[in-house]
């Protein structure tokens, strides 16, 4: 069968994408063919585009996505026809239908809807990990979460509230402070004008926060090290502001025997047990009144404009593509 999809040939600006036909056999053993409703867009998109994180050319980006499956492949026993499901974490969304490893998938519970799940599995799961298992937060925890009023930003502040912690949300303008309060936020600080570790050092009384989480790379990286407590965590999962500059260990020492971990959402989710443990946790929060903000949307054909809205920042909570 023939579906419409958002390829790239070769890396580098969001005009490298071209929407055209490509080809998709039946589905082989063990794989299953979804027909795609709703696709969510995340900066590692963005990364497999340009070429920061190589991927074979040529390639359909996105890995994040909820639709239906319409046909399994032999030995397939995780879902079935016609079952809603979604998946987080395997290159290939930009296209009206894909086909994907059927352990991969998650199916939807009825509470839980396709732009939801979209818009919150990749983000979702990510908060998950970072806030139970990277490091668990705890209640009565300071902690600081940079680009609050993001797609992972929001759903994390709302889930670390729930979880007893003070929050420090930081955000790139003024007119992202609304958002990051309202996802929880006790307090938010505008990188750029406020010197962050300064304000995360007075707001914590002088100790520092218990773990950082930082997904926006150079432009927060020394700030973060310094609003920890002694022995605090700097937890760095993305990069979008670019890659993390050169660093010396002996510099945790220094800082008061600190903590840095490079997690990825695949290393909590590597056997079919940890993802379904992982997704199951995450429609739990959802159900209990964590709220996902899916804020704009563009059809799948301008998935160009999406990326630029992202890489310029423009754009608050999760994002999506439509089919």
């Amino acid at each position: 069968m023939r579906v419409k999809a958002q390829r790239i040939h070769e890396t580098g600006g969001p005009d490298v994408f071209r929407f055209e036909d490509v080809e998709l056999a039946a589905p082989g053993p063990g794989q299953a063919l979804v027909r795609q409703t709703a696709i969510g867009v995340n900066f590692i998109d963005c990364y497999h585009r340009s070429g920061l994180y190589a991927v074979p050319l040529p390639a359909i980006v996105g890995s994040e996505g909820a639709g239906r499956v319409e046909a399994i492949g032999s030995g397939v026993t995780e879902v079935a026809a016609g079952d809603r499901v979604a998946y987080a974490g395997y290159s290939g969304a930009y296209a009206e239908a894909r086909l994907i490893d059927a352990s991969k998938l998650v199916k939807l519970p009825d509470t839980i809807d396709d732009k939801t799940a979209a818009a919150s599995m990749l983000k979702g799961m990510t908060a998950e990990y970072l806030l139970r298992r990277t490091y668990a937060v705890q209640s009565g925890d300071a902690i600081l979460v940079h680009a609050a009023a993001g797609g992972v930003g929001q759903i994390a502040c709302q889930w670390a509230k729930r979880l007893g912690a003070m929050v420090i949300g930081t955000v790139g303008s003024d007119a992202k402070v609304a958002l990051a309060r309202e996802a929880g936020c006790d307090h938010v600080l505008v990188t750029g004008r406020d010197d962050i570790a300064a304000r995360a050092k007075a707001l914590t009384g002088g100790a520092g926060v218990r773990v950082v989480y930082d997904g926006v790379g150079k432009d927060t990286f020394a700030a973060s090290l310094d609003a920890l407590a002694p022995r605090g965590m700097l937890v760095s999962f993305g990069q979008s502001s670019g890659s993390l500059p050169l660093f010396d260990v002996m510099t945790l020492s220094k800082k008061g025997g600190l903590y840095l971990t490079r997690p990825t959402l695949g290393h909590y989710t590597s056997t079919r047990a940890e993802l379904l443990d992982c997704a199951a946790a995450l429609f739990d929060a959802i159900r209990s009144g964590v709220r996902v903000n899916a804020r704009q949307s563009w059809p799948l054909a301008e998935a160009a404009d999406a990326h630029r809205a992202l890489e310029a920042r423009r754009t608050t909570g999760s994002s999506l593509l439509l089919p």
